[in-house]
């Protein structure tokens, strides 16, 4: 690092001073660091730009907004910087003249670097601005929501009309006016025009396996059926989950002591660094514990991403405490890897563990039963063997179930007998929707473990034919470095071809072979010899164990990856990449020209979305769906497929609020009848996908904030934007604050803009009846139910003047709404 945290701090705080005063020099410390740096060894720093001369200064931020605001600071202060063009790279020479040169680009650099031979320095936004968090784009999960892969002839829901086909986005002209609008299609042939200012009312259909959906009738009359029979059921359910929370609730349990010297010790024991998700988990676990009530804690979280140590950090307090803890997986293998995880870490500690399973012999399960019995083991693993009725424990404190919805139903109903005695910690890899996560909140306890480690590099994934070349040379890269290989077939026929073919290529290869045909023991007994290392390449079917963690395993091939489908191909190459090592993923194809169009297209997305946390939305929103069910039960997912997610979490939403005593607000978004066109032309955004993308986006705004981040979003990736598209953020803006307002309609004809109120708008009677007395005749109430003022008239195609008016009024007339006088919401009538 060229400046310490110190430094930093001095800088940012000697930068902010600076704009705030809008005086001094402001690259002051800037130029002080330039001299150090240029200065030969024991020379003075002098704070004189023309000292440094001749010298080419870069400084390179992260996109074009930063540019242009950096550009205007620098400005202020006499300053004149020139901006490298996009695309073009920036001159990295010493300048001609004799005067220091000052250049800005956009691009990605962690920190600068100083060449003094040359007279070049280069400063990334980090060395000026002190490091700063950044929030992961990459990381956002759009996946519920995104339209970006939506295709024509797709199934979507309207949350009015429902379940209709998507046939595409057309521009249509509205009393003169074009502008964008999706084409949806229903029973009978009906067709609805959405215009896009209203795309958040509909979400991607979530078809189960090979079924495509029932259309619905437009209007809404048959999805109102279906709906009101869901919201029964989700009534019902609510209602048992708020009668089970309150029986715990009253249940007395245990306060365990917070043993911080120990717990610090044992924290300390963690190879890893705690990402902000798990430390956030951790904690919610601890305070669980030290209250004195039975725990019923679900952490979700994606394999390898930290879930285990929570279930550590938790068991660990509870032994010590002098406490048993029990801790139950699905299947040996994951029993197997728990037990080796468990006793490496306990074993600096007075704490014993061990396994029961069925690897272990008859005399051997006896030896564990009896010293579970007898309180000589603080933590035992296993398997549902662990549910029998010869184990008896001296004294549970702790039980850990590891992916609960893959146990049976009798399983689970011994669960629930343990849920009302003894804290309960339930580990599922599966991810569930964050709206989901927050309808359950206070029913539940739910934590999501959404970060990935920091170390974790993102899986190199490559579409290539079906090759020896490619696979030997593959699997014996992985090989040298001590790594482990996956295979994955797509039908049990022919898996042992597949298998010799690698062994022929690589002789010096181990290859075991594991299917769904094989005794349950032995596919076991391979599982566990792979995860041991005692083999090098498995080659499979898609039964690969979604839980396992087996960082050297960190290459995998594919093999006819065209017949996998997208959320399959997510789930398998997630099984690789679990470590500090770089990952590869092949997608083998017979022929990619003879790939089918929806083939090319779903593995290209494989390709394209390899970063971590971009989860691909399409697939991420399946396996959502899935965990959704997976945490509900069957019956809710089959609710959830009957009338879509959005409308199924809005339901729940409403029951629990209502069980609650809450009250229930149903906003709703006002017609916009705007007479300015407003849409991304194609020439902007060329692709149709991304184009819904960011219409639902903006569409969804809460606030004029969230606005400006997807316009400001839009200019970095495509650059300044035409007319129709800067008309496009002003008119959502606007949109934010009619929402605000409860009104029905917004409406800007000629130099007259309108505000239709509806019976929810926050402006009382007495308000609006006063209304152009208070505003100098600013606003007029027309009718009783319309406000209106006046606008300047439009001035040919560029109406960014008159809508930034139009913005203002309607900013202005909310603050008066919501002023404490008009709290009181106006009376209907």
């Amino acid at each position: 690092m060229w400046l310490s945290l110190e430094r930093h701090k001095v800088l940012r705080t000697q930068l902010e001073a600076a704009r705030a005063e809008r005086g001094g020099e402001l690259l002051r410390p800037l130029v002080e660091r330039i001299r150090e740096l240029s200065a030969p060894a024991g020379g003075t720093a002098t704070a004189s730009l023309a000292a440094l001369a001749p010298w080419t200064v870069l400084l390179v931020v992260p996109g074009q907004t930063q540019v242009e605001r950096l550009r205007g600071v620098l400005a202020d202060y006499g300053l004149s910087i020139a901006a490298v063009p996009a695309g073009e790279a920036p001159g990295l020479r010493a300048p001609e003249g004799g005067e220091t040169r000052l250049e800005i680009a956009v691009g990605e650099l962690s920190e600068g670097f100083a060449s003094p031979a040359d007279r070049v320095l280069v400063l990334a936004e980090a060395d000026i601005f002190g490091k700063a968090t950044r929030r992961a784009q990459s990381r956002r999960r759009t996946g519920l929501a995104s339209l970006s892969q939506l295709g024509v002839g797709d199934f979507i829901v309207h949350v009015t009309h429902g379940v209709g086909r998507y046939n595409g986005l057309v521009q249509l002209e509205l009393r003169g006016v074009p502008g964008d609008y999706v084409q949806l299609e229903y029973a009978g042939g009906d067709k609805l025009y959405l215009p896009v200012y209203r795309l958040h009312e509909i979400e991607r259909y979530v078809a189960a396996e090979g079924k495509p959906p029932k259309l619905d009738r437009m209007g809404g009359s048959t999805f109102l059926v279906k709906a009101g029979k869901v919201k029964q059921e989700v009534r019902q359910m609510a209602e048992e989950l708020l009668q089970i929370y309150a029986q715990r609730e009253s249940q007395p349990g245990v306060a365990y002591p917070l043993l911080r010297a120990e717990m610090d010790a044992f924290a300390d024991t963690f190879p890893f660094a705690e990402t902000a998700d798990q430390a956030e988990v951790i904690a919610a676990v601890h305070g669980d514990l030290s209250r004195a009530r039975p725990m019923d804690r679900l952490v979700c979280g994606d394999v390898g991403f930290g879930k285990t140590e929570v279930a550590l950090r938790a068991a660990f307090r509870v032994a010590m405490a002098g406490k048993q803890v029990a801790v139950l997986a699905p299947t040996t293998v994951l029993v197997q890897q728990h037990f080796l995880t468990f006793s490496d870490r306990m074993a600096p500690f007075p704490i014993k563990v061990a396994c029961l399973n069925r690897f272990a012999s008859d005399r051997q399960q006896k030896q564990i039963v009896e010293a579970v019995r007898s309180g000589a083991v603080d933590i035992v693993i296993g398997t549902h063997r662990m549910l029998g009725r010869d184990v008896r424990f001296k004294d549970l404190g702790l039980l850990v179930i590891d992916e609960e919805q893959r146990f049976g139903v009798a399983q689970k109903e011994r669960f629930k007998k343990f849920k009302a005695q003894v804290d309960v910690l339930t580990l599922s890899a599966t991810p569930i929707p964050r709206t989901l996560h927050m309808s359950l909140l206070g029913l539940r306890e739910i934590s999501m473990i959404r970060t990935p480690p920091v170390d974790r590099l993102a899986v190199r994934t490559y579409i290539t034919r079906i090759s020896d070349a490619v696979l030997e040379e593959g699997v014996t890269r992985e090989l040298a470095r001590g790594g482990q290989v996956f295979y994955v077939v797509p039908r049990i026929l022919g898996i042992e071809e597949h298998a010799n073919r690698i062994r022929q290529l690589v002789p010096h290869a181990r290859v075991l072979v594991a299917h769904g045909q094989v005794p349950d023991e032995l596919l076991e007994r391979t599982m566990v010899d792979f995860v041991e290392h005692r083999a090098d390449v498995l080659v499979s079917t898609a039964i690969i164990e979604s839980g396992l963690d087996i960082p050297r395993a960190n290459t995998m091939f594919i093999a006819h990856a065209e017949q996998f489908g997208l959320a399959q191909i997510y789930q398998l190459r997630g099984r690789v990449g679990r470590s500090r090592q770089r990952a590869h993923c092949y997608l083998m194809v017979q022929a990619l020209e003879r790939l089918s169009p929806e083939a090319r297209r779903r593995l290209e997305a494989v390709q394209r979305h390899s970063e971590l946390g971009s989860g691909f939305g399409v697939a991420v929103h399946d396996l959502e769906i899935r965990g959704a069910g997976e945490l509900l039960g069957g019956r809710q997912s089959g609710q959830i497929q009957a009338i879509g997610f959005d409308a199924y979490a809005r339901i729940l939403h409403e029951a629990v609020a209502e069980l609650r005593g809450e009250p229930i607000t149903r906003e709703s978004d006002p017609e916009m009848v705007f007479d300015a066109p407003a849409y991304l032309p194609e020439t902007y955004v060329a692709e149709v996908g991304q184009r819904l993308d960011f219409y639902r986006r903006l569409s969804a705004a809460r606030d004029r904030d969230q606005v400006e981040d997807v316009i400001a979003e839009l200019v970095d990736r495509f650059g300044d934007p035409p007319l129709e598209a800067e008309h496009l953020g002003l008119l959502m803006a606007c949109k934010t604050y009619g929402r605000r307002l409860g009104a029905l309609a917004l409406e800007l004809r000629g130099a007259k803009l309108g505000v239709r109120l509806g019976p929810e708008t926050p402006l009382q009677a007495e308000v609006a009846a006063r209304l152009s007395a208070r505003t100098g005749g600013k606003f007029r109430l027309e009718g009783g139910e319309r406000v209106t003022t006046t606008v300047p008239e439009p001035n040919g195609p560029d109406r960014r003047t008159q809508l930034r008016v139009c913005l203002a009024a309607l900013a202005e007339l909310t603050a008066l709404a919501e002023a404490p006088a008009g709290r009181t919401g106006r009376k209907a009538g």
